[in-house]
């Protein structure tokens, strides 16, 4: 028996649209609660806003890679589970495409790493990470925010 035939898929896995949706609702959601630090001498105010600001945006460019995945036939078992299985499966299948891989770098550092894990408040290095991960989502997804 063939393996492929006799996966059983879960909702949503053979569409890439509900990833992307999913998606495109958690960038809202970020902008959403960034605006509720204050900024003064160009950092934001409150830790707690910019670190789940931080870690929702994140999470939105990890589920539009999702999406993209999807879009290429895998299933969501076949999804990746740790940031090194995102670096191996953008190169695999973006090869050409250093603009999103490079995207995925600066959202990784200044919104994972920096903003969430680190606590930065340092207010162009979160609307780095928020752009760069516009760009993934718009590309990989097809919509514009």
């Amino acid at each position: 028996m063939n393996k492929n035939k006799s996966r059983v898929r879960e909702f949503g896995e053979t569409s890439p649209f509900l990833y992307y949706q999913e998606a495109l609702q958690y960038y809202q959601n970020a902008k959403e609660l960034l605006k509720k630090s204050t900024v003064k001498y160009d950092r934001y105010q409150d830790k707690k806003f910019v670190r789940e600001t931080c870690g929702t945006c994140y999470l939105a460019v990890l589920k539009a890679i999702d999406g993209y995945l999807v879009s290429r036939g895998l299933i969501r078992k076949e999804l990746p589970t740790s940031t090194d299985s995102y670096w191996n499966l953008l190169n695999k299948y973006l090869t050409k495409n250093g603009r999103i891989k490079n995207a995925f770098s600066t959202v990784y550092e200044n919104l994972h790493i920096f903003g969430y894990y680190r606590g930065g408040t340092d207010v162009d290095m979160i609307k780095g990470g928020f752009e760069k991960a516009k760009i993934i989502i718009e590309v990989l997804s097809g919509s514009k925010l």
